[in-house]
């Protein structure tokens, strides 16, 4: 990069469509530019990568003035720049203005798709063509292809071109793939020949951003594709949770395939009157307690915030046991330094921690006392249980959880008219409110939830439960329901029918399946 005063621009490959094949290079120019060109459409998810001050622009047409202006500009391009690229005119610009640029290469589409489509891209013969279809007047001197070709910005002509190779003498059983939105889980590929395309992509919907592989490798794809066949491919699932919570079980279910849409259906807010955990916080460091439960993220979270309000930090848990009710508890206790001393060895609940948890004895216990920050609307079985055993509780309210307000209008129609293939029901109150603000699912849509309590709730709203956790964890429920996928999809296959997606078997839905 320039180090000089007059900018400098970086041509840079955004790769074929799944955001992470952006090569580190990209990556750590767009952590450094000042300004960023691209399509938000096709690439805005690569903006994580970026400074929260960064200027975003549309339009190419400035970037050169601002580079002038002594700032980096990153343009972001499809695929690779040197792949058929229309930046040729921009980095001319750059040139004529002498501005100092750099070109970074980008994972290209005719290698990455053909992968995610379990197409080998160079295993069949001894050539390997990639050519750019609105280039081409005549195509036989491609129908001599001896190995693998892919064609770019063909699909709109697709037909054509197979009726002018079969023309050529390229023999009309010759196999063909056409992939449209290649590696992100839009994917869709339509296997056919050449003398068969006209209907086999009749009804198939396809559209730009496309790529055509002709050759013997298509005849691979049943061994190899890996990426189409996920359990989740495609699904497109609704994860009602709070913004905080939802990132991790959002990941696992992209793992699988599935296209994770987060409603936050609570937002957590400080109590009313924070004078109570003022009160139990000073209590914590001068000795008070002998132990603190923490039964939720969000209450180690609040007792986090509080204690940089007061200038303390996790060694003012010194001398006191910690317990937390699960694995997500412990992961925020662990990221704030403190280890938790008990947990549940069976059920992640606070049935399961009291099933642990020591009854009071004065020879052990110096203080018989116990810290119990939550939420406002907990249930009461922990204090009883605690008490019961000879524990003296703290019930202290460290946070409020209230209603979100709804989702925009496109998501509340999409739920009540079956536009979702799942949706995933963490808490009885997930389901309650989902239900409050956004309407009941569509019966299509299946139900997952993480347990028999959850359940209880969903049903009494009038939904079916497809999915249960088999614990009670959200990486449970994302595992339980990619098992239900699975199962369905292969339960299609030895049919002999192409898999559906849950969306696509509403009356109305478009037929083309995924």
């Amino acid at each position: 990069m320039s180090s000089s005063d007059s900018g400098f621009v970086a041509f840079v490959g955004a790769g074929p469509g799944d955001e992470n094949l952006l090569t580190l290079r990209g990556a750590d120019l767009l952590s450094r530019a000042d300004v960023v060109v691209l399509d938000r459409d096709a690439y805005g998810a690569l903006l994580r990568h970026c400074r929260p001050d960064v200027t975003i622009l549309d339009e190419a047409e400035s970037f050169v003035a601002a580079a002038k202006a002594g700032q980096t500009v990153v343009r972001l391009c499809a695929g690779d720049p040197s792949f058929f690229s229309s930046v040729a005119e921009e980095v001319a610009a750059c040139a004529k203005a002498e501005v100092e640029f750099e070109i970074v290469p980008g994972v290209p589409p005719a290698t990455a798709v053909l992968t995610y489509a379990g197409i080998p891209p160079a295993s069949a013969g001894p050539e390997f063509r990639i050519v750019d279809a609105a280039q081409v007047t005549d195509w036989s001197a491609y129908a001599a292809t001896q190995g693998t070709l892919v064609i770019y910005n063909g699909v709109a002509d697709a037909v054509p071109i197979g009726k002018a190779l079969i023309a050529a003498g390229k023999p009309d059983h010759t196999p063909v793939a056409v992939t449209s939105d290649g590696t992100t889980t839009e994917q869709y590929t339509v296997v056919s020949s050449l003398g068969r395309l006209g209907p086999d992509l009749k009804h198939a919907g396809m559209t730009e951003p496309a790529l055509i592989v002709v050759g013997d490798a298509v005849g691979q794809r049943d061994k190899l594709s890996w990426f189409e066949t996920r359990p989740l491919f495609g699904w497109r699932v609704l994860v009602p949770r709070t913004k905080e919570q939802a990132a991790g079980l959002s990941e696992q279910l992209r793992s699988y395939g599935a296209v994770p849409e987060e409603v936050p259906t609570i937002s957590v807010e400080p109590p009313r009157t924070p004078q109570q955990m003022d009160r139990a916080i000073k209590g914590l460091v001068t000795g008070r307690y002998e132990w603190v439960a923490f039964t939720s993220a969000n209450a180690v979270k609040a007792v986090r915030e509080k204690f940089e309000e007061y200038g303390l930090d996790a060694r003012a848990f010194a001398g006191l046991k910690v317990a937390a009710v699960g694995d997500a508890t412990a992961r925020a206790l662990v990221e704030f330094g403190v280890r938790p001393d008990l947990m549940p060895t069976g059920e992640q609940s606070s049935e399961g921690l009291l099933a642990e948890w020591p009854p009071y004895d004065s020879m052990l216990d110096p203080i018989n006392r116990v810290l119990l920050p939550r939420a406002d609307i907990a249930t009461e079985a922990l204090v009883a249980g605690l008490t019961e055993l000879g524990w003296e509780c703290d019930d202290v309210t460290a946070y409020r959880t209230v209603r979100a307000a709804p989702p925009p209008a496109p998501t509340r129609e999409a739920i009540k008219s079956g536009g979702f293939d799942a949706v995933l029901f963490t808490s009885s109150s997930t389901v309650r409110n989902l239900v409050g603000i956004a309407g009941k699912p569509h019966n299509v849509t299946v139900i997952a939830v993480i347990g028999p309590q959850t359940a209880k709730t969903a049903e009494e709203f009038g939904l079916r439960v497809d999915v249960m956790a088999d614990k009670p964890s959200a990486s449970a429920l994302a595992a339980a329901l990619a098992e239900y996928g699975a199962k369905q999809r292969q339960a299609a296959v030895s049919a002999g029918e192409v898999p559906r997606r849950p969306s696509q078997t509403r009356r109305g839905a478009r037929r083309r399946a995924k």
